[in-house]
């Protein structure tokens, strides 16, 4: 008797579904995309505590107000944007045609690629799950999400409502550990987003490699923040400790160190350390102040300021309350001068509530220590000199910038989203989605008219003529 095969995979058959449901529609009508788009708003709309309650959870607290600003304020946002823009983005292009070429015509027509994965992280289970969809949705195609198991409440919630809201051969959930995340990214995709470490995101480009599945990778870094002289440092210490501490730094795009003029560490550290406590005046018990998202996770943040600390470094805490953390996920900011340069803490990506603190001599030093490191996810600068301003710019190399605040480069959705180097590889949000997702199909269509049958053999003078005049072309 022959065996019986084993049972496929739950995500290789929902996989295998998706790509039968795309063969049968292969390219969705604007109205059809437009009700995608429509129906995941309303997912949305319609179950915002839910995500709220799960987010807390997830994290051991949460502010609401920060999951309804960066989850799902985001996401709405992205959507909207979508939505009317979307006849513009799908609209076939006419090209300009080389004289040589003419009176033959170019177009080039975006078009579904088919079935794409997401693989989304756990510090924003929200936004980083549903903002790629609305690209994938918005490109005609079908989805199959791979959410953090980092996040289980939340990533359930997302498997439930997907089902509830989308037919599961246009959108579906995959749950499960970091074993089915690795066959998730090895299913032969027509397009693969991963957002996540840079670690991790090699790994996923070599699973996807032994396809040729095309990635989008939107991975991290040390972003740094230069604080030029010129700049209004009670301003900017504000947007930086703001930007710093939401969600206890537990963002990709946070800065992750700041470059400050010699002589100016102990007077920034002050400036930040009482801007940060405007914030949070109270911690332990303050549910404005996120937790951190596991016990591991804040365990490393503790041995990388312990690690400081032996080699040196002054730490400077920020616990306006003295409070103990005893029992708790939550964790004191830091700020930290001096750290030397060999510590975990200045060669990781810290994505966390600490802050690094380096002085640099002049604009040549400050711009030569952020391109010998490798290129960061994002930039910030403050100051009033646009001159030096425009130097930072043009002399180093970063995934985005944000200049005098920090953050807001990541959610225009006129702009895209991404890295460069380790810190990413390609981009989305708003039409760069739209085409991350696409093939952008170029077409020629020759006229009757052309005079290229002149260059068919048999050659003689007239193909020597008529290359001669081609030459000659500018």
């Amino acid at each position: 008797m022959n065996a019986v095969p084993p049972p496929m995979p739950d995500y290789a058959s929902r996989f295998l579904a998706q790509r039968e449901a795309f063969a049968a529609d292969r390219n969705p009508s604007l109205p059809e995309r437009r009700e995608r788009l429509a129906c995941l708003l309303r997912l949305v709309d319609e179950n915002e505590a839910a995500f709220i309650a799960a987010v807390d959870a997830d994290f051991g607290g949460r502010a609401a107000q920060e999951t309804r600003i960066a989850e799902l304020h985001v996401t709405r946002s992205a959507v909207k944007f979508a939505r009317r823009h979307l006849r513009r983005w799908m609209r076939t292009r006419r090209i300009a045609t080389e004289l040589a070429f003419l009176p033959g015509q170019n177009r080039l027509t975006p078009q579904p690629l088919g079935v794409v994965g997401v693989v989304s992280p756990w510090n924003y289970p929200i936004q980083l799950t549903l903002c790629p969809l609305v690209g994938a949705l918005a490109a005609g195609d079908r989805a199959l999400i791979k959410p953090s198991e980092l996040t289980p409440r939340t990533s359930a919630l997302l498997a439930e409502l997907i089902a509830k809201y989308f037919n599961p051969d246009l959108v579906s959930v995959v749950l499960g550990d970091a074993e089915v995340g690795k066959a998730f990214v090895a299913l032969p995709f027509d397009h693969l987003l991963f957002t996540g470490s840079t670690a991790v995101g090699r790994q996923v480009a070599a699973a996807a490699a032994a396809n040729l599945t095309p990635v989008t990778l939107e991975l991290g870094g040390k972003s740094p923040a230069i604080l030029d002289a010129s700049c209004d440092l009670a301003k900017a210490s504000a947007r930086i400790a703001a930007g710093k501490l939401f969600n206890a730094g537990q963002t990709c795009v946070a800065p992750d160190y700041l470059l400050v003029p010699r002589g100016r560490a102990a007077e920034t550290a002050a400036a930040v350390r009482a801007a940060m406590t405007r914030l949070y005046p109270t911690l332990a018990g303050n549910s404005d102040y996120t937790a951190i998202v596991s016990d591991r996770h804040r365990a490393r943040l503790a041995a990388l300021l312990a690690e400081a600390r032996d080699a040196g470094a002054e730490i400077v805490e920020v616990n306006p309350a003295n409070e103990s953390f005893d029992g708790r996920r939550k964790l004191a900011p830091a700020i930290v001068i001096g750290a030397p340069g060999s510590t975990r803490l200045m060669r990781e990506e810290i994505f966390g509530p600490l802050l690094p603190i380096v002085e640099y001599d002049g604009l040549d030093e400050a711009i030569a220590y952020v391109n010998r490191g490798e290129r960061p996810l994002a930039l910030y600068w403050f100051g009033r000199d646009a001159a030096r301003r425009a130097r930072v710019l043009s002399e180093t190399v970063s995934g985005g910038v944000t200049i005098n605040d920090c953050l807001l480069h990541f959610v225009q959705e006129g702009q895209p989203c991404g890295g460069v180097g380790a810190s990413g590889v390609g981009a989305y949000h708003g039409e760069w989605g739209f085409r991350t997702f696409s093939k952008l199909k170029p077409a020629f269509r020759q006229s009757d008219l052309s005079g290229f049958p002149l260059l068919r053999p048999p050659y003689g003078k007239m193909t020597d003529w008529v290359l001669g005049v081609l030459k000659r072309l500018p």
